[in-house]
């Protein structure tokens, strides 16, 4: 990598949840470096250079810049990179600094916990453990059910809800494989709805705030296939979802940029927030909150990194849909063909529609949100008429997918 090239944007990730920052950095005639572990992410044709190296490795990321100074770092949708982003701040003197404490909390689960015992919010019972716990779980006083998960992963990667002790060390095992500590989580199973906030912070105070009700797939492993937005919740609610995040970031030490918070809303309004990612939010979010309050947070963080000014004031407001496409299939395929995205990116209503895996691409179950395709977000006046568009919209869409 040559170092007289002129000052680049260091995108952490090269997944489909990074794309938008790409072309958001494409469009302002930013030069771009993706860091990734693996060189098959869609979003690396899209960067102007490409450094193939884990995210979470700061100091391999540093060497292999070879002199290059980034003008800004930047991340999104994936907590893995957060505590490298926080570190090449520090080095290369970015305009703003990412938070150690932010990255923490959003990268270790029991931190999080801590966290929000600290600032005394409403928290639950929870015990970190190792493949071991089937035996600590029941001397830990916890009852079933129980959510087992890694401590240190995202995307409902290794997550699994135990209603009965047979299930319990398999629940284990699967988490520990997505874990790169070794760790796991087994929390106490809070009943609810599944709800989504983000938070984007300007000195301190939420200029913009969005709660979503998370598309949940049936099973125990509590996989996001899209998000209902806004949520149907009294304004009461809200109010308290939105203060304790603002509380939970000020604990985080971030007061500028975005913050989302998986949350359980209890049937008598208590708000439990389960874990945080310090960072845009995933599942494409940002093309949810752009179609429906045409709001670009993406655009905004850019230019918070790069310490320019930025605002978030709402142009308009509707109800929206974002559906997270995955394989049907129980086994690994290819993508041979894809029939009807261009006819329903010009139907009413549809915002965007995209497939980010390319023909021939390979095309794994949909067991955790690594392995989606891609997404189709919807307006409408109501919510009966989004989901009415959704429905026609993938009753068009056609993925043929082949056995590999």
């Amino acid at each position: 990598m040559n170092a007289r090239q002129a000052e680049p944007l260091l995108v952490l990730g090269a997944s489909e949840e990074q794309l938008p920052l790409y072309r958001e950095a494409r469009r302002r005639g930013l030069r771009t470096i993706a860091v990734d572990q693996r060189r098959d992410r869609p979003a690396r044709a899209e960067a102007d250079a490409f450094v193939q190296v884990s995210t979470r490795d700061h100091r391999a990321i540093a060497a292999a810049l070879d002199g290059v100074v980034p003008t800004a770092v930047v991340s999104g949708g994936s907590d893995a990179s957060l505590m490298s982003w926080h570190e090449l701040s520090v080095l290369y003197r970015t305009p703003v600094r990412y938070p150690r404490k932010a990255a923490a909390a959003s990268m270790d689960k029991a931190v999080f916990h801590e966290l929000v015992r600290r600032a005394g919010l409403t928290g639950y019972r929870w015990l970190r453990t190792t493949g071991a716990g089937d035996r600590a779980v029941p001397a830990s006083g916890l009852d079933l059910p129980v959510v087992v998960k890694p401590s240190d992963a995202s995307g409902s990667k290794g997550t699994t809800l135990v209603t009965e002790r047979a299930g319990l060390a398999p629940a284990l095992a699967h988490a520990a494989a997505f874990s790169v500590s070794g760790e796991i989580m087994v929390e106490e199973f809070v009943a609810g709805r599944n709800l989504t906030v983000e938070v984007f912070l300007r000195h301190g105070s939420a200029i913009f705030s969005v709660i979503t009700e998370k598309r949940l797939l049936p099973g125990p492993n509590f996989l996001i296939a899209g998000h209902t937005c806004p949520a149907v919740i009294g304004e009461p609610a809200r109010r308290r979802v939105v203060e304790a995040a603002v509380r939970l970031c000020e604990a985080m030490d971030l007061t500028d940029g975005p913050a989302h918070f998986d949350v359980i809303l209890a049937a008598d309004g208590t708000p439990y927030l389960l874990e945080v990612g310090a960072r845009l939010c995933g599942n494409g979010y940002p093309r949810l909150t752009r179609a429906v309050y045409g709001v670009d947070t993406v655009a905004a963080q850019l230019d918070l990194v790069l310490g320019r000014p930025f605002d978030l004031r709402p142009e308009h407001a509707c109800h929206g849909i974002i559906q997270v496409l995955g394989s049907p299939s129980g086994r690994e395929g290819v993508l041979a063909d894809v029939r009807g995205l261009d006819e329903i990116r010009t139907s009413p209503g549809v915002a965007d529609a995209e497939v980010v895996t390319p023909i021939g691409g390979m095309v794994r179950p949909f067991t955790d949100s690594g392995n989606k395709l891609g997404y189709v977000v919807v307006t409408g006046d109501t919510p009966v008429a989004a989901e009415a568009r959704l429905a026609a919209a993938l009753d068009t869409l056609e993925l043929d997918i082949k056995p590999s």
